[in-house]
């Protein structure tokens, strides 16, 4: 038998009266929420108990908190990432990018990139089927939605197969990086993604400019060939509350 609702914090009660506000289209996207002081007149709380209340929104994705403004309905709309599809040979082969999958009407830009050649980290080599210290290309890429960063990439491919070719520059070209990889001979025939979650380091947290309790979810891929070599690594770490992950397979 569900708790009767008197059993719930007082902050938490205000933040599902908010959230049945806001599902109910009295708040719209955009909208300014009630600020403290009025949540305070209208609950009979205290300040932080009304600044508990507008926090679960925010660290829910429901809300933004603007500083010096209040708190807004959040008008962003989820990232829908379809896991299968994007990945098809038919996406990169014809020169389309692979996260265009997920935003077809909406633009997703990258605001920083860089490529690097290191040393490879063990857990990376490990994957690689390569020696830690061996040579990877590294490619790192923030992702922006609506003036909001969604997505920190970071790629990494043997650098001995990929020198000389344009995954070693900033720009890969149509079709992207698995494009240029199945013209070196090397095309990605499998994928394997695994998917986690966990709160974000401080540096996550001031490059996703995510509220206080956000988690980010983490996805690790590999880019296998037809005869098995593993051909990138990629980590992803994506703002939970910008996602929808999406998988749909046959039986």
């Amino acid at each position: 038998m569900a708790a009767p609702e008197s059993s719930s914090p007082k902050y938490r009660r205000i933040a599902d009266a908010l959230k049945r506000a806001i599902a109910e289209g009295e708040f719209r996207p955009g909208d300014r929420l009630p600020g403290e002081n009025e949540l305070m007149d209208r609950h009979g709380v205290a300040r932080m108990t009304a600044r508990q209340a507008l926090g679960v929104l925010t660290s829910e994705g429901l809300a933004d908190a603007r500083k010096g403004a209040g708190v807004f309905v959040r008008a962003f709309q989820p990232i829908r990432r379809r896991g299968v599809p994007r990945l098809a040979r038919e996406q990169w082969s014809e020169g389309r990018s692979v996260w265009s999958a997920d935003v077809p009407d909406r633009d997703l830009v990258v605001d920083e990139v860089t490529v690097d050649e290191e040393p490879a980290a063990e857990n990376v080599a490990a994957r690689l089927g390569m020696a830690p210290g061996d040579a990877v290309v590294v490619r790192r890429r923030r992702f922006v939605l609506d003036g909001k960063p969604v997505l920190l990439s970071t790629s990494s491919l043997p650098a001995a197969l990929v020198a000389g070719s344009a995954i070693t520059q900033p720009d890969t070209g149509a079709g992207g990086t698995y494009a240029r990889l199945a013209e070196l001979g090397a095309a990605p025939a499998r994928f394997r993604e695994e998917v986690r979650s966990r709160m974000p380091t401080p540096e996550e947290t001031d490059r996703l400019r995510l509220p206080a309790g956000t988690p980010v979810t983490l996805i690790s891929r590999m880019a296998r060939t037809e005869g098995g070599r593993t051909v990138e690594v990629n980590e992803m770490i994506l703002d939970s509350s910008a996602y929808v992950l999406e998988y749909d397979f046959d039986a």
